[in-house]
Parts: structure tokens; C-alpha cells; sequence
């Protein structure tokens, strides 16, 4: 039971999670991606950024980070994903995930970090607020699914200061082995 770095040959476990939310506007995408294309995302987020999956003998739920935005002057925030079997919603998965993401972040240089949830959407919503993050805003209507049109509102949380002239983001493979696995060692135990 634990924590560990996703792997390109789970996308279909993942897919499997992620569909269950594919018919809500919890995601704004309308089709499922294929192995192929989620296994390619995989890769090319966890190239840069931590990608985890939470396993008990089966994958119960993942978590990543990415890039908010493609300017190089953005490079020191990430925005953070969690999606978590049904099945296992109220466990402190989605706490343990993140928790894991900001530590790992932190090492790489992150600044600060961001959640984009679409509204209402409680759970969500809690497991931000209960992380330390603040709601910084809301874009009305900015999504259309499901037969409506969806708010989203924006969650931000500084994990290091931001001080003067900070080092480039460093990879995640950057990040001394041994550090990482005791992030997820800890953050699996709990």
C-alpha cells in the first residue's frame, strides 16, 4: 500500500479512474483519451513534474502537477490534479496525494501551486480549503457540459517563499532518489 511515481504502463488503470468522472463536468474533456494518449501524457508531465498513483493491490487514485502556464516567467508555479476511484472517496487519499506533490514540488523550486475545481463540487472544494489553500477567484461560465455551463473556481497556495532571483525549476528526476522515496514513503504511511 503506498505512494509511487506513475508509470506510462498505468494508463489504463488511470483511464479507468478517470472515466468515472467523464460524464460530470468534473473534467471538461468530452471523450476519453486512449491508452496511447494517456500513457504519452504520463510521460511528458512526469518528465518535469511528479506524477503519483496510490496503490493498495490495485491503483485507488493518482495526483500530478503541471504547468499553470507556458511563459518562462511562470516556471516557479504548478497547478495540481487529483482523481480518486469512487470507491475510495473520504480515505485522506486526495490529502496524502497532494501533500506528497507540494513536498516533491518544493524540492524542484515551486513557488506556489494552484487548483482549478469546477463548482459546486464540495469534496473538492474541502480537500483544498483543508490543505491550506485560499480561493482566489472564480471564472463564471467557463465551461460548457453535461447540458449547462459550469463556474470554476481557482484555489492558490504558496509552498516557499519567493525571494529574489530564484534557480530554474529543477526536474523531478533532478530530485536526489532517496529524497523522493521518503516523501512517499512518509506520505504512504500515514
Amino acid at each position: 500500500m503506498g505512494l509511487r511515481f506513475a508509470a506510462e504502463a498505468d494508463s489504463a488503470a488511470l483511464l479507468g479512474i478517470y472515466g468515472q468522472y467523464l460524464d460530470t463536468p468534473v473534467t471538461f474533456e468530452y471523450v476519453l483519451p486512449t491508452e496511447a494518449e494517456f500513457a504519452a501524457r504520463i510521460r511528458d508531465i512526469g518528465g518535469t513534474y511528479p506524477y503519483l498513483v496510490w496503490e493498495d493491490g490495485r491503483i485507488l487514485g493518482y495526483a500530478y502537477a503541471h504547468r499553470r502556464a507556458e511563459r518562462p516567467a511562470y516556471q516557479w508555479n504548478a497547478e495540481l490534479s487529483v482523481y480518486l476511484d469512487r470507491d475510495c472517496l473520504g480515505r485522506g487519499l486526495g490529502s496524502r496525494l497532494y501533500g506528497a506533490l507540494e513536498e516533491l514540488l518544493g524540492l524542484q523550486g515551486i513557488r506556489t501551486v494552484c487548483g482549478c475545481v469546477t463548482v459546486p463540487n464540495e469534496r473538492s472544494e474541502r480537500l483544498h480549503e483543508a490543505q491550506g489553500f485560499r480561493r482566489c477567484g472564480v471564472w463564471k461560465d467557463a465551461g460548457y457540459k453535461c447540458g449547462a455551463w459550469h463556474d470554476v473556481a481557482w484555489f492558490e497556495k504558496e509552498i516557499a517563499p519567493h525571494g529574489r532571483e530564484p534557480a530554474p525549476l529543477r526536474p523531478i528526476g533532478a530530485i536526489p532518489p532517496e529524497r523522493a522515496a521518503e516523501i512517499l514513503r512518509r506520505y504512504g504511511a500515514q
